[in-house]
């Protein structure tokens, strides 16, 4: 499992609490990925780990969300203590 770094804060949180599984379009919008190879690379990390774990995908082309994060390493508890510190200091 590969960790990856979402383009920004703001964009990994609102994706991660408004779906519980993603597809193509949120990849993309989540890292600036572009192909669509590469895009299907990212899918199948995560399509791995959820028949390891023995979970199936609701729609046809999408990955459960808690799990990608999960393998991508993205904290979300993490992200979150970060963007509250950026408001309170007034950086964001």
């Amino acid at each position: 499992m590969l960790a990856r770094r979402p383009l920004n804060i703001d964009t990994a949180l609102r994706i991660y609490y408004e779906n519980v599984e993603i597809g193509s379009k949120e990849i993309r919008e989540l890292f600036g990925i572009t192909a669509n190879s590469a895009v299907a690379r990212v899918k199948n990390e995560v399509l791995e780990e959820m028949a390891k774990r023995g979970q199936k995908p609701y729609a046809r082309y999408c990955i459960n969300t808690a799990v990608a994060y999960d393998v991508w390493g993205i904290d979300v508890n993490d992200l979150e203590k970060r963007r509250n510190k950026l408001k309170k200091l007034a950086l964001d």
